[in-house]
This record gives C-alpha cells, structure tokens and sequence, in this order.
C-alpha cells in the first residue's frame, strides 16, 4: 500500500468515525473504500471490523460525561456484546458473509422502524406491570446478545440495531447517554471479534493502521458534534439513515 492510500483511507477512517458516532453507519463508508482498495469482501469485512475497534475507543475517551456514573450497566451489557461478537465472528470464519446478506435489509429497516417507533412504544411502556418489565427486559438482552452476533458476523449498520434495542432498555436516558453506551457495548462486540480475525481471518494489516487511526479520531470528536445536535435527533437521524442502507442492501 503506497503512501497515498494510507492517507485516503486515515482520511476514510476520520470520517466513517464521525459517522458512527451520529448515525451508527460507519460501514457505510469504511466498507466500500477497502473493497475499492482491491480487497477481497470477507479480507475487507474483516479488515474493517478490527479498524472499527478504534472507533470505540475514540469515542469512549470522548463520551466520558455520558458515561458517568454507568459503568456497572456497561460493563454488564458489554460482557454480554462481547459474547455475541465472538459467536459472530465464529460464524463468519465458518460461513462466508454472503449468507447474511438476505436477512440484513429486513434486520436494518426493522430496528430503523423501531427505533423511530420509541417514544410511542415509550408511552406504552409505562402501563405495564413490573413482571411484564422484568420479561421485557430480559427479551432485549437476547435481542442485543442477537445484534452482537450480527456485528460480529458481518457489522454493517450493526450499530443501528444495538442503538434501537438500547434505547428500548432505558427509554429515561437521553439520546446522547444511549449513544455513548452503543458505541462502547458496540467496541465490546467488534472486540472479541477483531481478536478472532486477528488470529485466524485474512485481515489486511496495512490497511488496519491508518483506517484505524482514522477511527480513533473521529470517534473521539464526534461526541463533541453529538451533543450539539437536538434532543432527538440522533434517534430521527440515524433510524432514517438506516432505512434508506436497508433499502440499499434490498435493490
């Protein structure tokens, strides 16, 4: 790899961080420019999800003040995340991507929907008994040890779906304190994951470094970008962005 396109792709990697920080669509953009570079689809698949570990990194060191004070619940679902990244990542090595492809339009445009859908589902919520919480509660974890799984496996708009099934866990937090808590339980998935590939996937080296640097910083400016944008509009943002990838991945 010349010097030039190290300096694309750090530039690819600036990027694609600030825009998993605001609309959970790092992929979107990281994904293609690998594939451009020549790279085969699971060595650029691969290859992104362990750049894509930067990105939480930079922005857990840029979320500190959304983080404050839940680092027990992060902890805890971020164990749970990085379980389901590493059956992904299992998958994967053993199944070529191509195989998830079917499912990835329903998956991305239904967690869209659902995620434009809170604060009416919110409203529903707040007839329901404790026992009916406890059950609601304990079905999003398998949902998110799901999404993990999913963004292991082939990642792209992963973020979407673990930001939706977030936001259903703690509809009190602000849109803000999810997204700082997706990026980090999503940095414990593509982790144990980035860890499986480095070991046994094609994962192209080269272009880890600058694509991964690039992550890094823009995963920890974009915090600064989140928290001047209006209270919902994260959630409006990236639901609509996700639509429009699902019916991307459809045609």
């Amino acid at each position: 790899m010349g010097p030039w396109q190290a300096l694309e792709l750090l530039g690819v990697g600036f990027v694609a961080g600030l825009v998993s920080v605001l609309v959970s669509l790092a992929s979107l953009v990281s994904f293609p420019a690998l594939l451009a570079l020549g790279l085969p689809p699971v060595a650029a698949n691969v290859t992104n999800t362990v750049a894509l570990v930067f990105t939480g990194l930079g922005s857990t060191a840029g979320s500190r003040s959304e983080l404050a004070g839940r680092g027990a619940v992060v902890l805890r679902l971020g164990l749970l995340a990085a379980a389901g990244g590493t059956v992904g990542a299992i998958t994967l090595l053993l199944a070529p991507a191509s195989s998830f492809q079917v499912v990835v339009p329903f998956l991305i445009g239904g967690a869209s929907v659902f995620l434009l859908a809170q604060p009416r589902l919110a409203r529903l919520r707040a007839a329901y008994d404790g026992a009916d919480r406890r059950w609601r509660e304990r079905g999003l974890r398998i949902l998110l040890f799901g999404a993990a799984i999913y963004a292991g496996y082939f990642g792209a708009a992963g973020g979407i779906l673990i930001l939706a099934i977030l936001t259903a866990m703690f509809p009190g937090w602000t849109p803000q304190q999810v997204n700082a808590v997706k990026n980090t339980v999503g940095m414990c998935a593509n982790g144990t994951a980035a860890v499986g590939f480095a070991i046994f996937g094609p994962v192209h080296w080269a272009a880890v470094i600058p694509l991964g640097l690039g992550f890094l910083l823009g995963g920890w400016v974009g915090p600064a970008f989140a928290r001047r944008l209006p209270s919902n509009a994260l959630r409006v943002i990236a639901a609509t962005c996700g639509i429009a990838m699902a019916v991307k991945f459809a045609l």
